[in-house]
């Protein structure tokens, strides 16, 4: 028996409509009605009449119910009473996606132990895919990934647009040009990602805008590969903002296009139906101050 299923149960209950109790709880309507079949199952009892539209308690369901606000009530308190104590040891887990996560979570890792020494952060590096399945899951308390997202169950936050810069190494032809246009990526060889990265989705959806497929010589598993084989003349790349940084001074060679301004928003995602904890609005707090900024630049 979950939580969440006792929840939807009583939301039901107290709307009389299973609609209603969705719209409540943010979650579709069909995933309502399967935790509440769910639940049923497991107690073997029906706990609801559907009468058409309506919701209405069985003889089970009012003998069940008030049993189910209680163990509610107790579990809320519980929860809010140790984890709103400031000296409790606080556990958060939290992703990011490849092109961030380097960039942003061993500072806020750094900057956590100073700030808030109670608070323990676990970090995991992933694809959008999977880190919107871990925060639906549970398995992880939040993410910044790169839209679209598109998940009932999940709270989006935007964090920031940011733009999308052409890498060259020091020698490439197009250090010398004025002005560069999109189509004049067409002929060059890319240096990408693997294919599950979101960056490497919007670098294609980019170049598919301009009527062309990006001739790709090389993939990779992390953003320095990148980095190093463009700065080695392999190909060019198209690379978010945040990866610049003052190493690459002398190697790379970062340029605008004249005729388009590519850029990717970054959010926060977390589940609607999670308990904000003091450990989350703690690291939440660092991340819109500023955390996002690349090191070393």
């Amino acid at each position: 028996m979950e939580l969440y299923q006792l929840r939807s149960f009583i939301a039901v209950a107290e709307t009389g409509n299973f609609t209603r109790a969705a719209a409540q709880l943010h979650i579709t309507q069909p995933a309502l009605s399967q935790q509440v079949i769910n639940l049923e199952k497991e107690l073997e009892h029906k706990l609801l009449h559907r009468l058409g539209r309506r919701a209405v308690l069985t003889d089970a369901g009012k003998t069940f119910i008030e049993r189910a606000r209680r163990i509610l009530l107790e579990a809320d308190n519980a929860t809010k009473e140790i984890r709103d104590n400031p000296h409790a040891e606080s556990r958060i887990t939290v992703g990011a996606i490849p092109s961030v996560a380097p960039y942003i979570l061993p500072a806020l890792i750094a900057q956590a132990r100073i700030e808030h020494p109670h608070l323990q952060i676990q970090a995991r590096e992933d694809f959008r895919s999977d880190l919107v399945q871990g925060v639906l899951d549970g398995s992880l308390d939040l993410a910044v990934v790169a839209t679209p997202v598109q998940a009932p169950a999940l709270a989006v936050e935007p964090l920031l647009r940011e733009p999308l810069l052409l890498a060259v190494g020091r020698e490439h032809r197009f250090r010398q040009k004025r002005r560069i246009r999109a189509a004049d990526l067409a002929e060059e060889t890319f240096v990408m990602l693997g294919s599950a990265s979101s960056l490497t989705e919007q670098v294609r959806q980019f170049c598919g805008d301009h009527q062309f497929e990006p001739r790709i010589g090389y993939r990779c598993a992390q953003l320095a590969t990148v980095k190093s084989l463009v700065a080695l003349g392999a190909g060019i790349a198209i690379l978010p903002r945040i990866a610049r940084s003052s190493k690459d001074d002398g190697l790379l060679e970062y340029l605008r296009l004249a005729d388009t301004k590519p850029e990717r928003e970054l959010v926060i995602i977390r589940h609607l139906q999670s308990y904000q904890s003091r450990g989350m609005t703690q690291f939440l707090g660092m991340l819109r101050a500023g955390a996002l900024q690349p090191a070393g630049a």
